[in-house]
């Protein structure tokens, strides 16, 4: 069923803005493709589709740039009410719980290739990558795309100047600890920070030591999945981040990604961000860095595991309630999937973008050059992807509301790190309020 809360503003909205597919008279099949990347990376993501284009004649995918992910989702949705969808939709992963209940809504991919009998590798793909879009039982459900994972960026001159070693970045928590104490020592104000607070410190966090961070498999169990959070690890972590605030060994940078200017302009001396920002990192950051795996705590039986995904995948749609689609528009949209999980075209959007190569051919393929010889820990993020065999509490997150529970969890630990409650009562909160989200999604979307 439809989330019903997409509203008839919404629709009205996404209804105004519909451009009806027109199929020249024995021209190509027309695919209309909404996507949510803004220059420069909705440029390169154009040419790829582009370039596509140019490999054959059967077919024409037409990009569209749709707004913010948020944006391009609610649109999307009240487009194929209006029985006008687009054939394929990019969305970030933070709605991929809400497009795995949309119903008839969308064509998972699984169905597609068989109807199409277009064969793609799901297994040479990076199980991180492909377990995220994926169902419980393992069917592929969107097409992984651009994906990115968190790691910890550190500044070399800042390690020097505490007689640290530069070239080797601490595997623990509590190296990190003894690494931020010594750089304190040395006059550095701000030692460590972080972007995404929920994401790298809760929802990453559980996966590198692989515990649930809610039961049901991460929700890829059904709907009726609840937080455990409130975990004595979460919970230890919780009170080490709020001993460092209060001795100045950590700096909450704010919610997102409002941290990631910090390192970069050289006002902290270890990061934990996206995968993403080395982009920005390498453009204006005028002192020596590296690049590390997450850190995880000393006896934690299962760690370090794999890192879990950012980014986004691409979902096919149906066109509404009323009408289906042509076998040959479905057709050229598995053709265009195959054609994007090709390892040269993989390896360029990787090198291009850094973003992760969804498949292992593909990062083997940039391997091959010298591109991470002259890019110094552009392959940890697929390293510590690949750390490990993907289990239930490693392959990722499946909950509706996901963006709401963030935002809840985000408040009750500037609570903590404000002093105005305990860690413990900041986990026991964010999991009463999250579960909240939860039921109120599970009775939607039932």
């Amino acid at each position: 069923m439809l989330r019903r809360s997409i509203g008839k503003a919404a629709l009205a909205v996404a209804t105004a803005s519909l451009a009806t597919p027109a199929l020249a008279q024995g021209g190509p099949v027309e695919i209309q493709f909404w996507h949510g990347l803004p220059q420069p990376l909705g440029g390169l993501l154009e040419k790829i589709v582009s370039d596509f284009n140019g490999t054959q004649t059967s077919y024409k995918i037409i990009p569209s740039f749709r707004g913010s992910y948020p944006e391009t989702m609610v649109a999307a949705i009240a487009a194929f009410r209006a029985n006008q969808a687009p054939h394929i939709v990019q969305m970030f992963e933070v709605g991929t719980g809400t497009m795995m209940s949309a119903g008839r809504a969308v064509k998972p991919v699984h169905e597609l290739l068989a109807e199409t009998g277009v064969q793609i590798d799901f297994a040479d793909f990076l199980p991180g990558v492909r377990g995220y879009y994926a169902a419980a039982d393992g069917k592929q459900m969107s097409m992984p795309f651009n994906s990115s994972t968190s790691v910890v960026f550190y500044n070399k001159d800042m390690f020097k100047r505490a007689n640290l070693d530069p070239d080797n970045f601490p595997t623990t928590w509590e190296g990190v600890e003894q690494a931020a104490r010594a750089l304190k020592g040395a006059g550095i104000a701000s030692p460590l920070t972080n972007s995404w607070p929920t994401w790298l410190m809760l929802e990453q966090f559980s996966a590198i030591h692989d515990i649930p961070y809610s039961t049901l498999a991460n929700g890829f169990g059904g709907l009726g999945t609840e937080l455990r959070i409130n975990n004595p690890l979460v919970v230890k972590h919780m009170t080490n981040l709020q001993a460092w605030n209060r001795d100045g060994l950590y700096r909450y940078g704010g919610r997102d990604n409002a941290a990631d200017a910090l390192f970069p302009s050289g006002q902290v001396a270890i990061t934990m961000a996206s995968s993403g920002l080395r982009a920005r990192i390498g453009s204006e950051a005028q002192f020596q860095w590296g690049v590390a795996m997450l850190p995880y705590y000393q006896g934690s039986p299962n760690a370090p595991a794999n890192s879990i995904i950012g980014g986004a995948s691409f979902w096919t749609m149906n066109k509404g309630p009323r009408d289906t689609r042509s076998a040959a528009e479905y057709r050229g949209v598995a053709e265009f999937y195959k054609y994007i999980s090709g390892t040269d075209v993989g390896a360029k959007w990787h090198t291009d973008t850094g973003y992760l190569p969804l498949t292992r051919a593909s990062f083997n393929a940039v391997k091959a050059t010298d591109y991470y010889t002259r890019n110094p820990g552009a392959d940890v993020p697929i390293e510590q992807m690949l750390r490990g065999a993907t289990t239930d509490n490693t392959r990722g997150l499946r909950l509706g509301g996901l963006i709401e529970i963030r935002n809840i969890i985000q408040e009750e630990m500037e609570k903590m790190l404000q002093n105005q409650q305990t860690p413990e009562q900041a986990m026991a909160a964010g999991t009463t309020r999250g579960n909240v989200v939860l039921r109120n999604f599970e009775r939607t979307n039932r």
